[in-house]
């Protein structure tokens, strides 16, 4: 399915199924002997978008081992389910604990961008006082919160939603749910910035830097070799798992074009930098990685930045 310019999804489908596919590797990761993440509701929320595809790997019954593996596949890349639920743990810890400093520093104001089916505001230990406030297309809100509410869950923190397409007027949105902008506020932008235009990733940023009082931060990942690597790999997903019901090639769903690195464009806009690469938070992890894998890893860089 190629994108368009005003594209919608649910979370079976287009951007909505790569959702799923994050949110059904959490939930693994959550049950690995000594997790590094914990997520109880990544399962549950996975199960209710009813994706059979999703639902089997959930249950085991699609994995590595599951016959017509791709004999051209290499069992430490990163479209194999382990390496592909590592990575998820190791970005879900770098941008909970990113959250978790972020609040521990004062910031009582937090925004999640595309938060898809991200739990973020019922699962982290907020503090008291603290808002969150998630920005998704309507029907990815109305889906977590109505399959949240009937699992009986609350929010640790204030949750605000905000049902608004990122292409759309979403600063206004935000203001209207009460976002201060005279406060500092904690932003997150994960997996999301290869899902916009280069421009788009421009006026993102532009306006997240409008909207943030000094002190306030942001923390968002790229890859520095920019899209045709990720598309490859993508592609050979698109392979892995394709034939076992999985029909989102990711490949089409990016785009293409010049774009300037994250770290750069918000280091010209007045923000302190702080990067690390994917294999610095495997390592950090205990994780191991080697060889092309290594080089992959190397390439995808995660940013925390500070407005000063």
């Amino acid at each position: 399915m190629t994108r368009t310019d005003q594209d919608t999804w649910d979370l079976a489908s287009s951007v909505g199924a790569t959702a799923t596919w994050v949110a059904a590797c959490r939930a693994l990761a959550s049950k690995q002997p000594g997790a590094l993440i914990d997520d109880p509701f990544a399962d549950p929320l996975v199960r209710a978008v009813g994706a059979q595809f999703f639902v089997g790997v959930l249950d085991g019954e699609i994995n590595d081992e599951t016959g017509g593996v791709d004999p051209d596949a290499d069992p430490d890349v990163e479209y194999n389910l382990q390496r592909m639920t590592d990575m998820m743990a190791v970005r879900t810890r770098y941008f909970d604990d990113f959250f978790t400093d972020a609040t521990e520093a004062g910031i009582r104001q937090v925004v999640i961008l595309a938060s898809g089916l991200d739990s973020r505001p019922y699962r982290l230990p907020w503090p008291a006082g603290t808002v969150v406030y998630e920005v998704d297309q309507p029907a990815v809100i109305e889906f977590k919160s109505t399959s949240l509410a009937k699992l009986g869950a609350q929010p640790t923190a204030e949750r605000r939603t905000v049902a608004v397409d990122l292409r759309d007027d979403w600063l206004t949105a935000l203001r209207e749910a009460g976002f201060d902008e005279s406060r500092p506020s904690a932003w997150s932008a994960e997996g999301l910035l290869m899902y916009l235009p280069p421009d788009a990733q421009d006026r993102l940023f532009d306006a997240i830097t409008t909207l943030s009082a000094p002190g306030s931060r942001l923390a968002t990942e790229y890859h520095h070799n920019g899209i045709p690597l990720l598309e490859k790999r993508a592609k050979a997903m698109a392979r892995r798992w394709g034939q076992f019901g999985f029909n989102t090639d990711v490949s089409t769903l990016v785009y293409h074009g010049e774009r300037t690195p994250a770290a750069d464009y918000l280091s010209a806009a007045g923000w302190q930098i702080e990067a690390h690469t994917r294999a610095d938070q495997f390592a950090d992890a205990g994780l191991t990685v080697t060889g092309e894998s290594l080089k992959a890893l190397q390439n995808s860089i995660s940013v925390i930045a500070t407005k000063q």
